[in-house]
């Protein structure tokens, strides 16, 4: 037997009032209903004639998202498992219609595509919350075949800053490959509009959140399927990588601090393979956090060096997820965020 929907209700203030019927835009509340899902339409069963489906802007990028197998996995997160992990995800799926999420075939994980960076995050910062602990993959921008040639998504996008920062925007942009269409200005305000490629934005939002004093704002759209831009420059600098599990020790942080930025501070618990900081050179180092200072039975009054450490870079997990190579993971956890070498036994010192 079919199910019957009862009772419409209308809401005034915090109050639901019984109604005999709504139009478009109003809020109400119906009983009788199951498995209400985003793009379903319930109609009169003498007319069923469902409303159109709203057009969604298509994924534009991946990431893989797979259970933690760090060393120190399982102590954090309540939700651990692969089965936890997919259960949550086809949740996210009823209701989020620009979000596709499918099995990896060569190892235990899912991919998710979204519109964007910032998606992704999203979900992935709802998940930190809720207790689940998994790792995630650099995101990749996803590409079309037409006719024997690569196409990869461009978005449109709108830059408004004040008058004095536009001329170091329009160079940064235009080394992600960026199109500048229009540039008006009024009153010291700049607003611009480009049109790049995808790939160009992954990680640019902290770069012009920097590049603009924080007084910035950007948006953008997707625009269309174009030729490949060619070769993007990702990040010019390798990483500091852990040698040892150890607990960092501030002596031998501040000797560190000449090979590179720090991304954590003394007293913190790290493994083999974790990511932290970055090295001032294009290759990567095996660095020793906990190497203390060497002591002596006779010191010399005034040789003792002062340790004045630099503060660590706050990196926020859309930072991290943006900043990675394809050899490297994003660990999550409720209480911790951590970079990690995808094989830490295969770091060379």
């Amino acid at each position: 037997m079919p199910a019957r929907i009862n009772k419409i209700f209308s809401f005034q203030g915090d109050q639901k009032v019984a109604v005999d019927s709504a139009t478009t835009g109003d809020i109400v509340a119906v009983a009788g209903m199951e498995d209400v899902t985003v793009g379903v339409t319930f109609t009169d069963p003498d007319n069923p004639i469902p409303l159109p489906l709203i057009e969604i802007d298509p994924p534009t990028i991946s990431m893989n998202v797979i259970p933690n197998d760090s060393p120190f996995a399982g102590l954090e997160g309540k939700y651990v498992t692969s089965r936890h992990i997919e259960e949550r995800l086809n949740r996210e799926i009823l209701a989020d219609v620009a979000l596709h999420v499918g099995p990896l075939t060569d190892e235990v994980g899912f991919r998710v595509a979204g519109r964007g960076e910032l998606h992704l995050s999203i979900l992935v910062e709802k998940m930190r919350r809720e207790g689940y602990e998994f790792q995630v993959t650099r995101p990749h921008v996803l590409m079309r075949e037409v006719g024997g040639k690569t196409l990869e998504p461009y978005e449109e996008l709108t830059v408004d800053v004040d008058e004095q920062f536009q001329g170091v925007v329009i160079e940064k942009i235009g080394l992600l490959k960026g199109q500048m269409l229009d540039l008006q200005t009024e009153k010291q305000m700049s607003r611009l509009v480009f049109k790049i490629p995808t790939r160009g934005l992954l990680g640019y939002r902290s770069q012009f959140m920097t590049d603009t004093r924080g007084m910035g704002v950007m948006n953008y759209v997707f625009s269309e399927w174009g030729p490949h831009a060619g070769k993007i420059q990702h990040r010019k600098n390798g990483i500091l990588a852990v040698k040892q599990s150890c607990t960092t020790v501030a002596y031998a942080l501040f000797n560190l601090q000449e090979r590179g930025s720090l991304f954590i501070g003394p007293g913190v618990k790290v493994y083999h393979g974790q990511i932290i900081g970055e090295h001032c050179r294009p290759s990567d180092l095996v660095v020793n956090p906990a190497k203390g200072k060497k002591l002596t039975n006779m010191r010399a009054s005034g040789t003792d060096e002062a340790v004045v450490l630099t503060p660590p870079i706050d990196m926020s997990l859309e930072d991290c997820i943006a900043y990675i190579n394809d050899d490297e993971l994003v660990e999550i956890t409720p209480l911790s965020i951590r970079l990690r070498k995808k094989n830490g036994v295969r770091i060379r010192g």
